[in-house]
C-alpha cells in the first residue's frame, strides 16, 4: 500500500524539545483538521511503499527521524514503524493527537489544535501553538512530561515569552529553522 508522502528532507528539527538534533522530516500529506497557519501543502504529494521510503530515508545520516505533516496518524501503521525501527531508526512522531498511533513510537510530540481531545495513551512533549488561549486549560486535557508553548508563526513572541515568565512550568519552543533559514 503506498504513502501519500508531501517530502522527504533531512534538516535540523527546529521546535520542541529536540531542537537542533539533525533528523530526517518524513511528511506526510492530508489532515483532518485544517489550521488556517499549517505551513503543508496538502495538495501536493507523491505516492511511495515501504522500501522506496527505507531506500530514501536511508540516504541521511542521522537515524533519527520525524513523522509529520498534515497529520502522519493518519497513514502511520505498524509495518512503517517496525521497518523504521529495524533500520535503526529512532521515532518521533508530531501529531495533533486525534488519532491513535501505532505502538512502537519513541517520542510523541502532540500539538493539539483547537478544541479537540487527544486519544493519545502517551504524550512525550505538548507543544502548543499559542494565540492567546487558555493553555492551563489545554494542559489539564494532556498529560504530558514536556510542556512547550510556541509562538504562532513568531508573530507573538513577546506574549509568549510574558506568559511562560508567569507560568514557568511552560518552555519556548521557537521555530528555529524558520529564523536560521533552513528547511
Amino acid at each position: 500500500m503506498p504513502y501519500r508522502v508531501n517530502e522527504i528532507f533531512y534538516s535540523l528539527q527546529g521546535e520542541g524539545f529536540y531542537t537542533g538534533t539533525p533528523a530526517v522530516f518524513l511528511r506526510f500529506s492530508g489532515c483532518n483538521l485544517k489550521c488556517g497557519f499549517c505551513d503543508t501543502s496538502h495538495e501536493e504529494w507523491r505516492e511511495i511503499d515501504l522500501p522506496e521510503i527505507l531506500a530514501e530515508v536511508s540516504t541521511y545520516p542521522s537515524r533519527h527521524i520525524v513523522i509529520t505533516g498534515g497529520e502522519p496518524s493518519l497513514q502511520l501503521d505498524d509495518r512503517l514503524v517496525e521497518m523504521l525501527h529495524d533500520a535503526g531508526f529512532y521515532i518521533q512522531v508530531e501529531t495533533n493527537g486525534t488519532n491513535r498511533l501505532p505502538e512502537g513510537v519513541d517520542w510523541v510530540t502532540c500539538s493539539p489544535k483547537g478544541d479537540t481531545e487527544s486519544v493519545l495513551r502517551r504524550i512525550d512533549e505538548l507543544k502548543v501553538v499559542y494565540i492567546g488561549q487558555d493553555v492551563e486549560a489545554i494542559a489539564s486535557r494532556h498529560n504530558a512530561f514536556h510542556y512547550f508553548l510556541q509562538p504562532c508563526s513568531g508573530e507573538n513572541i513577546p506574549e509568549t515569552v510574558e506568559y511562560i515568565l508567569s507560568h514557568p512550568h511552560w518552555r519556548l519552543s521557537l521555530q528555529t529553522h524558520k529564523l536560521i533559514n533552513i528547511q
